[in-house]
């Protein structure tokens, strides 16, 4: 009976159930089954949820829900990224690894992305990011088995810059953790490592500004080229992406962008003319903990936010790890540390 009565309250105070409508107006096709890339959990319960943005866009999200809750009140985490990937990937396999730990996690889609609403395809803006953490953080406040004092967001790859953002001006947001994070503002503005030059910039500017006029004709957006399909020579890096989108035993899922899908070949316009981060001091008092494998291509990203940001902050590097690593290797990523940083700062 008591099993019943928890499942009972679950059911019904979770906003947002899997028929619903999308902002378009059209109904969200949303999966039953158990799609992820890694193994359901027999510690936690999941539930398929839907929740609107600010801007009106439903969104889609995996939460996760500690078996023992009954009735307790408990620490939340909104789960966020990599940078075109879906929830079925890396934020889930931390979702429902943190839910072991004790907390209610969200792991959702992004805007335009995934089971998420929103049209065009797989297009996103640094601010419509930005607010779709938010809008996790107003999704989990309104359930009667959050502690809406107690919510933290976790940032994987290029939504580690959209956590720390969102962490700067949602004070609600009470710590933060970015793994192997990606300033994309920095990234697809200045290239790695900052290497482009104010003409390269301005031409590729040109360039998207012409793209804009061919998509206005037509009345349909252009796409890049498949993402993450080699061709021989590529940095390693590239192939670690690869070895991870592409792999049917590691990463692959149909809906991720990154899998051999692709954004908008005008995606870029807002990050190139919007920085993210620029009020990343402004998460203080509250704590921020940055994680970054040793070996990784992004590191730099990591050691620069951190600089730039205000104590309290730690910086972890983890020894060997590479960029794609910190996705899905369990025995690299620092489970142990996100687990003791949100107990110690959620409380």
């Amino acid at each position: 009976m008591k099993t019943i009565l928890r499942r009972l309250l679950l059911g019904s105070t979770l906003l947002g159930v899997v028929a619903c409508s999308s902002a378009g107006g059209g109904k969200l096709k949303l999966t039953n089954e158990w799609d992820k890339t890694f193994a359901k959990s027999d510690k936690v319960e999941h539930r398929k949820v839907t929740f609107k943005n600010r801007y009106g866009i439903t969104l889609v999200g995996d939460l996760y829900i500690p078996k023992d809750v009954d009735g307790k009140k408990l620490s939340a985490l909104a789960v966020g990224g990599p940078f075109g990937a879906v929830k079925e990937q890396a934020s889930g396999l931390y979702a429902q690894t943190m839910a072991e730990r004790g907390f209610i996690t969200l792991a959702f889609d992004p805007s335009y992305t995934g089971e998420s609403s929103g049209e065009l395809r797989n297009v996103t803006s640094p601010d419509i990011s930005t607010e779709d953490f938010s809008a996790a953080v107003d999704f989990l406040g309104l359930q009667s088995f959050v502690d809406r004092s107690r919510i933290g967001v976790i940032g994987i790859c290029g939504w580690g810059g959209m956590a720390l953002s969102a962490a700067a001006v949602d004070k609600r947001i009470k710590a933060v953790v970015s793994s192997t994070m990606y300033d994309m503002s920095r990234v697809m503005s200045k290239g790695y490592n900052d290497s482009v030059t104010l003409e390269q910039r301005t031409k590729t500017l040109e360039q998207l500004g012409q793209q804009r006029w061919k998509d206005a004709e037509t009345g349909t957006p252009a796409y890049q080229p498949p993402y993450n399909e080699l061709k021989g020579g590529e940095a390693q890096f590239l192939v670690d992406y690869h070895n991870y989108y592409m792999s049917a035993q590691r990463g692959y899922h149909k809906r991720s962008v990154n899998s051999g899908n692709a954004w908008t070949q005008t995606t870029s316009l807002s990050f190139m003319n919007f920085p993210l981060l620029t009020y990343i001091k402004e998460i203080s008092p509250r704590p921020a903990l940055f994680i970054h494998g040793e070996k990784a291509h992004s590191r730099y990203f990591s050691e620069t936010a951190y600089a730039a940001a205000a104590e309290p902050k730690e910086l972890v590097i983890v020894k060997g790890a590479s960029h794609v690593d910190l996705y899905d290797q369990v025995d690299k990523i620092p489970f142990d540390k996100i687990t003791t940083f949100f107990k110690t700062n959620l409380k």
